[in-house]
Parts: C-alpha cells; structure tokens; sequence
C-alpha cells in the first residue's frame, strides 16, 4: 500500500457541500493500488460511554487518470456537521486514514479524524441553474454581420472582401446581429457571448477609451437595448466582456498621465515604473503582455475600484445584461473580485461570473468570486484527441479524468467548455478541414459535462490560423457553408435539449475501455437512466463491448433512434454513438 499516494483535505474539490444537507467526499489513492475504500464518519458530539460512535460506507471508484485512482461518496450527516476518515484496503492490508495519518484500528477519539464543521447554506457553491441549460454563441461583433453602413468606421472594408488583419474593419454592428437572430434561435442558441463592445480605437475592442459608452460602429445605447430585450423575448441569456485588468491607450486617465506624468492624479491607476512614461518592447509602466496600448490598472486602488464596479453595475441595471465574462482574470487581485460578486450579485442573484483563465483556477471557484471559468484545459485535450491527434483515446480519458476530479462536480457542471475563440485558431482548420472530424470533436463538445460554447461561423466551417486569421467575416451565402456540419451541429443541440442527462443531470464517469484502448466512453446516468457516448477518434473501424449486464434492457440509439438489446458496437472512423439504457 502506497501510503504517500493517500490523500484527501476537506475542502475545494475533496470535500465540499453540493446542497445544504448532501456532502461529496473524495479520496486519491495510487492507481490500481487499493481494491476498496470504506468511509468512517459520524457526528463529532454523539458518543457512548465515552467511545465516538460511527458508522461505515462503501465508497465507490470514479475515475483513473495516469497516476491516481479516485474514490468518491455523497452522506448526509443528520446535524450538517461531520468527523470521517477512511478504511482503505490492499489485499491482506487494511489502514485508517485520518487527518492525523495512519492507524491499524479506527480511532475513537473524533478530533483524529477530518472535520467539515458545518454545512452552512452560504458556502454552498451557487452557480445560476440556468446556465446547466444554455448553449452558448461567441460573438465577435465586428465580423458577424453589416447591419447599417451608416455607422461603419472610417476606411471600412466590403464585407469579407479581404482577410482579417490587425488593422482592418469591416462594419460589423448591432443591426446585423438583429437581424440574424431567427439563425440563431434556428441553430438551437440561447446564449451570446459578445467579446467587448465598449468605446475602443481597435477592431477588438480590448483596449477600452471609455466602458460606459458603446463603440460608435456598433450603434447606440438605444440598438442595445433591443438588440437585448429581442434577445431575452426568445430565451436567449446575453453576456458581455468587462476588460479591468487594462485600459486601452486612449483611456483618458492614462492620456491624462501620459500628458502630466507624476503631476497627474491619475498616477495610482497605473503601474508606472518611472517618468515620463515610454512605450516600445518594454514599456516603462505595467501592461498586458508587453503591450503598449494597454497599460494594467491598479484595482487595488479605492478610486480605480469604485470606478470599475460603477460600471459593472451600470449595464446590469441599464441593460439587463445576464452575465459577465472577466478577461484576463487571473491577472486582477482576488479581493477586487470577491467585491465584483457582492456588487453584481446584489443587483442580479442569478448574473453568470466567467473568469478568463487557461490554467488549474480552483482559487478563483471557492464561491466566492467566480460562477465558472473558461475551460481551456478542456479544450486542450479535446483538440490532441481530435484535431492534432497526440494523443490517444486512453490518454484524453486519463487527463479528462485528472482535469474533471480537479473540480468540485457541481463546478464542473458550470464551466464555459470551448473549442474555439478569437484567440485561438479556427477548429476546422485544426481539425485539417476533415468534416467528420469536424462533426466528432462538436460531438464531444455538445455531450460532455458544463455549459458548451460555439465560436461564430465554427458551425459552418469557416477557417482560419491564430488571430488574426481566425476573425474572418461570417459567411452568410448557404452556397458557401458547410450545411452538413451545420446540420450536424443542429442536430446534437437539438438533442443535448431534448436528453436531460446530456445537460447536467445526474452523476458522469468514464467507463473502462481496458479492451479497447481507442474508444473514448462515458456514462451520464441517475438511479432510473443512463446515456453512454462512444467516440472512435480513429480513421478505422473499432468495436466496443459495454461492461453492463443489459439482461432484459433495452438499448436507443437517440440519433438513429434504433433500439437493440446487444451491448456490442462498431463504430467507423471518427463516428460516435449516444446511447440511451433505462435501468
């Protein structure tokens, strides 16, 4: 028995409250160490004669990764309170684990065992249900549509007439999104994502000269306002991008400090390293990057703090905005952001928090700060199984695994799960312009656990590198559209709508694929449904048998809607199978 592979801490991911009267308790051994996990627990006050009384659960493994097996139980402790460790076993060996180590009977003493104090209702994470539902769109708003020529920006382009640049402005606008909302709500859609629209001198718009004012090429405050409530008449949830780790360049206080240097009093929403301030490839004052037309602010600062949550409050009382995504997230101190929720929350309970991080974000999703984040890791091994095709189906079930047991379950079922943005290079490209590849890595997309988001003009087949390349004018011609991978997409959204399970509902897990290590599998069930999807990331046939005891069930395929009672499958290359099995 591997003693130092053991480990558990009753917080974050490990153990937490997923309701106010249910705990979800995991345990991490080493992989294929231990053969059974027990959990002893029990209320810390209720003894007798002195002795700590207990009682013991199975619990059950969920999952694998590459160096790890992970136990997991859901308990309800009859008073919200808790002491517990673990029997875990090898063969002939048996331990009690507890927060003061190993022992070879259970203490009972209760202080040796790990504590979850009480169950407050507070310190439940409480993410909107909503957001469980929602398929999201990302909208970039200068490339989506050319709604009134009227606003277009000096020296516009004719829409798609050349590729994207740096520089270049087509004309993209609110108009032209209203006008396409019927394709939107077509597609299946109900939630706009829209990178930043707010007075900016760039075709992106990160570098903001003044957050309460809409960008003049996208139209009035007026436009947005119809352009929203059109949107909430068809169920369709909006989100904006607030940029409050940096300004752009002609942000007036930072023109203003540019112009009086030390004088300015606009010197503390800065970072300037010394006067007068210079830019180049490494500006004398704190920027995004090394970019100079985007000086970080200080939000430590009171006046620049009180100036940002102004604003953030602003377009949720003016507009009725339903959540906001958080650029650069992990680069703005923490408390400014537990002060972000307080402000929105109060105004808004049910306001979606996405933060912008690409890494482990566990410090951000503590329910103080951060509903969700965007889930890049997700992304990360999705595109190697499909796309570039470095790893194989084990391997993307083992990093998936590893990522998924980072988080608590209930986080996960929240998270922005991507293939694409206006920061990466387009998926169809990546995926070398192959439509069933294209069609399989939206399937895994469109089934998996959290809340999943379409990149405008992904669902067509538009292509593109790294951004720039990768903010092209939507295609609005049929004739130039891929319509198979857009019906295909439609299709899964339809059914990601209709299938309650592949929505959030219920528990998720991998299945064992040990007889055939190129067959990605996972189950999404509860106590009276299951729904398995197979995906074959592999340009040959491949079979999978699944490791039920279906005597007596029924198996629906929920594309074909065929049903059948075998448990073995062939799958083409790059196809995928969703399975529906009442228990």
């Amino acid at each position: 028995m591997e003693f130092s592979s053991i480990h558990h801490r009753p917080n974050d991911n490990y153990g937490y409250p997923i309701n106010t009267e249910t705990l979800h308790i995991r345990l991490r051994t080493k992989k294929q160490d231990i053969s059974s996990v027990g959990l002893i627990f029990g209320d810390p006050y209720i003894s007798n004669s002195g002795q700590w009384q207990y009682e013991e659960l199975p619990m059950s493994l969920s999952g694998s990764d590459t160096r790890y097996d992970y136990w997991h139980i859901y308990v309800k402790p009859p008073y919200r309170r808790i002491r517990y460790g673990f029997k875990v076993s090898a063969e002939e060996e048996c331990s009690i684990y507890t927060e003061k180590g190993f022992f070879k009977e259970p203490p009972r003493d209760p202080g040796c065992y790990f504590a979850i104090p009480y169950l407050h209702q507070n310190e439940v994470f409480g993410a909107p249900e909503w957001v469980k539902d929602t398929i999201w769109y990302q909208i970039f708003p200068e490339r989506f549509a050319n709604g009134n020529p009227a606003n277009d920006p000096e020296g516009v382009k004719p829409w798609g007439s050349e590729d994207p640049a740096v520089d270049n402005f087509f004309g993209g606008d609110f108009e032209g999104i209203l006008e396409h909302l019927d394709y939107l709500e077509n597609l299946g859609i109900n939630g706009i994502y829209f990178t930043p629209i707010f007075h900016a001198y760039s075709n992106h718009k990160y570098d903001t000269i003044d957050y309460r004012s809409i960008d003049p090429q996208f139209g009035t405050k007026e436009t947005l306002k119809t352009l929203i409530a059109e949107c909430h008449r068809r169920n369709i949830r909006v989100m904006l991008d607030a940029v409050f780790n940096h300004s752009g360049y002609y942000f007036p206080p930072f023109q203003d400090l540019l112009e009086k240097g030390e004088k300015s009093k606009y010197k503390d929403w800065f970072h300037p390293h010394s006067f007068p301030l210079k830019g180049g490839e490494r500006p004398n004052y704190e920027t995004f990057g090394f970019f100079e037309s985007m000086p970080k602010l200080n939000t430590a600062n009171p006046e620049v703090k009180e100036y940002l949550l102004e604003v953030s409050a602003y377009w949720i009382k003016e507009f009725d905005i339903d959540a906001w995504r958080l650029d650069v997230a992990n680069e703005v101190d923490q408390p400014f952001w537990r002060e972000f929720r307080t402000t929105v929350k109060n105004i808004k309970p049910d306001l979606y928090i996405l933060g912008e991080i690409w890494h482990d974000s566990m410090p951000w999703l503590r329910g103080d700060q951060f509903d969700a984040v965007m889930n890049y890791p997700f992304t990360n091994q999705v595109f190697r199984l499909v796309a570039s095709q470095t790893i194989n189906a084990r391997e993307f079930t083992e990093e998936m695994t590893a990522i998924y047991h980072s988080y608590p379950t209930n986080v996960f079922d929240v998270t922005f799960n991507l293939l694409g943005s206006h920061d990466t290079p387009r998926i169809f490209t990546d995926c070398g312009e192959d439509l069933a590849r294209a069609k399989l890595i939206h399937a895994i997309l469109l089934t998996f656990n959290g809340s999943p988001c379409i990149y405008y003009g992904d669902e067509i087949g538009l292509t593109g590198g790294m951004d720039p390349g990768c903010r092209k004018c939507m295609v609005w011609e049929e004739e130039k559209q891929n319509t198979e991978l857009l019906n295909e997409i439609k299709a899964l959204i339809h059914l990601r709508k209709e299938e309650r399970l592949l929505a959030n509902d219920g528990e998720f897990k991998f299945l064992d694929t040990a007889g055939n290590e190129n067959i990605v599998a996972y189950q999404k069930y509860n106590e009276k449904r299951s729904v398995v999807i197979l995906i074959n990331p592999t340009d040959v046939k491949q079979s999978f048998t699944l490791p039920f005891d279906l005597k007596g069930r029924t198996l629906t395929d929920l594309r074909t809607k065929e049903t059948t009672q075998a448990g073995k499958f062939e799958l083409g290359g790059y196809q995928y199978k969703i399975l529906a099995i009442n228990h």
